[in-house]
């Protein structure tokens, strides 16, 4: 039962998703559309509270229980960045908004991103970790908790893998070939031709060529 209600929440969450995005942009309705995709933390509860029954009811704790507080611990944490990133494709497909702005590349930048990435796993590990060690002291002595501690291991490795990834980029940075357009300069590619940055690029260039032309 434990994994279907997984299943569940999984295809749910993202039927939601459909739906509060196209109240808010198709049908023009952003205040139900937010009201629907408030919705989604029902979910997570609602898997919560299922499996703590089932472990209440006498379940012996199995990867199964691991797996749900692993799925709640990942949606809780990058559940908000997953609808972010639905959000701003929905709105420049659908509502004419600006296209999504690209991830850095390269230095300083493409590090910091990678660290923004490994703290929302971190922190998507750590919810799961914690929930997992509230499931050991919930059954005790009574049950075999060998396969959430199981679970909690294999949370420590993604968290390192997470750790590692970012450092290097952090330690190693990866460099702009020559030639190559910065990150400010693909950010601003992808704005609207109309954008405000674009006009005031444009404004500074006429004024360079005009002082080019009085010298």
């Amino acid at each position: 039962m434990v994994v279907t209600l997984i299943i569940v929440c999984e295809v749910a969450f993202w039927v939601l998703l459909a739906a509060g995005l196209s109240l808010r942009y198709l049908a023009r309705k952003p205040r139900l559309g937010a009201a629907v995709l408030l919705c989604e933390p029902l979910l997570e509860a609602v898997l919560l509270v299922v499996t703590a029954i089932d472990l209440k009811n006498g379940a012996e704790p199995d990867w199964k229980h691991g797996l749900a507080a692993v799925y709640i611990g990942f949606s809780v944490a990058l559940g908000p960045a997953t609808i972010r990133w639905v959000d701003a494709r929905f709105a420049h497909r659908f509502a004419g908004g600006p296209p999504p702005v690209r991830p850095p590349k390269y230095g300083r930048a493409r590090a910091l991103h990678e660290w923004r990435t490994a703290a929302r796993w971190i922190l998507a590990s750590g919810i799961a970790i914690a929930l997992l060690q509230g499931a050991v002291w919930y059954v005790g002595g009574d049950g075999s908790t060998d396969s959430l501690r199981e679970w909690q291991t294999r949370m420590l490795f993604v968290i390192g893998i997470n750790v590692v990834i970012a450092g290097s980029y952090t330690l190693f940075p990866k460099r702009r070939p020559a030639g190559a357009e910065s990150d400010a300069d693909g950010r601003r590619s992808a704005l609207p031709a109309r954008h405000p940055q674009h006009v005031a690029d444009r404004l500074v260039g006429r004024a360079r060529k005009d002082e080019k032309q009085v010298r």
